[in-house]
């Protein structure tokens, strides 16, 4: 069995502490070391983790490399590469939070350079684990859709009076494009295979970097058919967000009405309705309403619609995987080099903006 896996945790803001933090926890892994510069957040690490040591910067963290086991990297995406780069060369294994870096070069760079050095390079594309993306996968592998020809994702907000963080204001390494398009884009992957082509639209309506993405993904076809054609969407000027995600294939379709408890007209669409002669199974304003917890989705035939139990998993089984890579040898969570191809879609995004045009992707290309 796993010892309890020691880390040292790059960042202690609303990634760092707000996610990767409390999933450590879960796990029960031990949080022994932390940069961070800010006053209040460190003390908020001395309260969360007994006898933590605070360092001010990577390099002082560094200097304890022997009392850690794994380095986790949750600092701004424009300070990713640095970051990386100096754990490697101390020798230690590196989780970093996607993206991987800024761009598909810098992202390459760091892949090559974790090989070089023993593989020690993994990214926290936690949404792997998520229960909706585990459930899709599993009518997927089932063939309840058929074959599929488009899928959509959503990440919609509604955020009129942006925060004021460097992902908004870093027209670089900041905006919803790397932030959440890193996750939308390799989850389209996981589940349709490489892209080979993208056409992009990109806006900053409300802060510097942008927060209005729209991505046609086009995946390559294993059979030399049709592929699926991804639509990915992000937005944080969304009053009305549209369903999380929508999978259309032959046979039926799969819908997903909401996400994490963001607001959505969709919402309710997940109760369940009990049925009568007069109110058939799956009819809207049927009664009574009962809320049923335990579906991830509903699988759709026009106006039949029948709930999708919920597949077991969580954010937390990216960390048990990082534990059995790092302490037992096991296979890497993420491979970096999957990451490296996420930026080159996401770089082709960019070029598509800018000229308006549809941009191919080597669907064999890493980067």
């Amino acid at each position: 069995m796993s010892e309890s896996l020691r880390v040292g945790l790059v960042g202690y803001g609303s990634a760092g502490r707000g996610i990767h933090a409390r999933l450590l926890r879960e796990v029960g892994a031990r949080v022994t070391h932390v940069v961070s510069r800010n006053p209040e957040r460190s003390a908020q690490a001395r309260a969360d983790w007994a006898g933590v040591v605070v360092e001010p910067d990577v390099d002082g963290l560094l200097t304890h490399a022997a009392e850690l086991d794994v380095v986790v990297i949750a600092s701004p995406t424009g300070e990713h590469v640095a970051h990386v780069r100096a754990a490697l060369r101390a020798g230690l294994p590196v989780v970093v939070d996607k993206p991987l870096a800024p761009s598909t070069a810098e992202a390459r760079e760091l892949a090559v350079e974790a090989e070089g050095s023993g593989g020690r390079l993994t990214v926290f594309q936690n949404r792997r684990w998520d229960p909706e993306q585990l459930t899709l996968l599993g009518l997927l592998h089932e063939g309840r859709l058929g074959r599929v020809h488009r899928f959509e994702r959503r990440w919609e907000r509604w955020r009129p009076v942006p925060q004021q963080r460097w992902k908004e204001n870093d027209t670089r390494a900041g905006g919803l494009l790397l932030d959440l398009g890193a996750h939308l884009v390799d989850s389209a992957v996981q589940l349709f295979g490489p892209v080979e082509s993208v056409y992009a639209e990109l806006r900053a309506l409300t802060t510097p970097a942008e927060d209005d993405v729209f991505l046609a993904v086009r995946h390559a076809a294993p059979d030399g058919g049709p592929g699926v054609l991804s639509h990915l969407q992000a937005g944080a000027l969304v009053g009305a967000p549209g369903p999380r995600t929508r999978v259309l294939g032959d046979t039926g379709a799969y819908l997903v009405t909401s996400f994490e408890g963001e607001p959505t007209p969709f919402a309710s669409l997940d109760e369940r309705h009990t049925h009568d002669d007069a109110h058939p199974r799956g009819v809207l304003g049927a009664a009574p309403r009962v809320t049923d917890d335990e579906h991830e989705g509903w699988l759709v035939h026009g106006a039949d619609r029948v709930p999708v139990p919920r597949a077991p998993g969580g954010h937390a089984d990216y960390y048990r995987a990082v534990t059995t890579w790092v302490l037992d040898g096991g296979p890497v969570p993420v491979d970096p080099w999957d990451a490296v191809r996420t930026a080159g879609v996401l770089d082709a995004a960019r070029v598509s903006a800018l000229e308006g045009r549809l941009v191919e992707v080597d669907p064999t290309a890493a980067g």
